[in-house]
């Protein structure tokens, strides 16, 4: 009996010596790794943010995470306090870290490849397929003509001279001086994916638009301002084969 009592706590205390050298090992690994890689908080996006989006609504869109100093990247934001008053340049994208080059004062948004929205008017983008929005060719400056296809068989122009401001996806051109239209981009290979057109329009020209992309297919059609936008009117199987369509 009294070996038996003597082996368990023998056996014990090899346990307990043998645990208290494991959790020695660990923390020292641990003590190491933290040694080597220094960790540093960053501000990472966590849902994406268009390009446009105000610091002051991103609080819900990043997160503060830590990464060890080796990955964080130089220029990264460590407050949003730092980008007040500021808005993205581009679109960010989830696991990203949020750094302060991509972030410009309202004013300073706009450059090449954008055009100012005429007093009065609103913008309104829609995206297209590249055959929709004459093959990619339009430019920030152009004016275009949009044409609604609704699926019970009508097709209408219902809006001209409408001025194009950016066109993202493809080629940017420089600007159209004031009072002058841009030539389109010239031959080369075709955009393979969807173009986003933003338009200048009126409220009510707008209404229009996201009737035509929500109800139908909406089409633009490069349209400069000595085009002849007369003759127009709702086609649909009745007239499509009688109309004189010179």
């Amino acid at each position: 009996m009294r070996r038996r009592i003597l082996a368990a706590v023998a056996a014990l205390v090899l346990l307990l010596v043998g645990a208290g050298v494991l959790l020695a090992y660990v923390r020292g690994a641990d003590a190491r790794a933290l040694a080597g890689a220094r960790t540093v908080d960053v501000l990472v996006v966590v849902e994406p943010i268009p390009a446009g989006t105000p610091a002051e609504q991103l609080a819900d869109l990043v997160s503060s995470e830590p990464v060890p100093a080796k990955a964080a990247v130089p220029g990264r934001v460590t407050a949003l306090s730092d980008l007040a008053g500021q808005v993205a340049t581009v679109d960010l994208q989830p696991g990203e870290q949020l750094i302060a080059g991509r972030f410009a004062a309202p004013d300073d948004v706009r450059g090449p490849g954008i055009v100012e929205v005429p007093a009065g008017l609103q913008e309104v983008s829609v995206l297209l397929d590249p055959q929709r929005a004459v093959g990619g060719r339009l430019t920030a400056g152009d004016t275009v003509g949009v044409l609604v296809s609704l699926s019970d068989a009508r097709t209408h122009a219902v809006l001209h001279q409408v001025l194009v401001t950016q066109v993202q996806g493809a080629p940017v051109a420089a600007p159209a001086a004031e009072g002058t239209q841009t030539a389109s981009s010239g031959a080369g290979p075709a955009p393979t994916s969807s173009l986003m057109v933003t338009l200048a329009v009126t409220a009510a020209q707008a209404e229009a638009v996201v009737f035509g992309m929500e109800h139908g297919a909406l089409w633009l059609s490069l349209e400069p301002a000595e085009a002849d936008t007369s003759g127009t009117e709702v086609v649909d199987p009745t007239v499509i084969y009688g109309k004189d369509f010179s």
